[in-house]
């Protein structure tokens, strides 16, 4: 039987601390599915199918990773998926206060469906996407490159340029 799991997230856009959950989490499973969530009720900087491809683009080099966009409840995407673990990365306490709300949620929904939790790599536990934006007019490209892929770089500024 083969070890699935399901990464969820906004991506909005990819950051290096996703891209080392995405990293760690695809050694564990053998298939690793990186679900880009559309939330219509939150304003994103990148269309849906734009973070689907930047996060494509950077997880290239995995070959047991794949990327879907989905919309509505994580878990169901995850049943859809047909696998059983939900992946969340977190980067501080903070964080762990909301997602254990989102986890005891999850299992009244879904009981079968677990969720393990990944802490990002100390180097990245302050970093998130809304930090991205704040910073990308700002900071040089080798600055940036210390948060993002180096190839969402161009795609960022492009964005934050209008």
């Amino acid at each position: 039987m083969s070890r699935r799991a399901v990464y969820t997230g906004s991506f909005d856009p990819i950051t290096l601390g996703h891209l080392n959950v995405i990293e760690r989490s695809s050694r564990l499973v053998d298939e690793l599915i990186v679900g880009v969530g559309l939330n219509i009720d939150k304003q994103s900087l990148f269309s849906a199918d734009e973070r689907v491809e930047l996060v494509r683009r950077t997880t290239s080099h995995l070959l047991n990773v794949q990327v879907e966009m989905f919309t509505g409840l994580a878990v169901r995407f995850v049943r859809d998926c047909d696998a059983r673990v939900i992946i969340r990365g977190v980067r501080s306490l903070t964080d762990m206060e909301s997602e254990f709300t989102m986890t005891l949620a999850n299992r009244k929904l879904d009981p079968e469906v677990e969720t393990v939790f990944l802490m990002a790599d100390e180097e990245f536990s302050h970093v998130s996407s809304s930090l991205i934006k704040q910073i990308t007019s700002l900071a040089g490209d080798v600055e940036l490159a210390r948060f993002v892929p180096a190839a969402v770089i161009p795609d960022l500024r492009t964005k934050l340029a209008h």
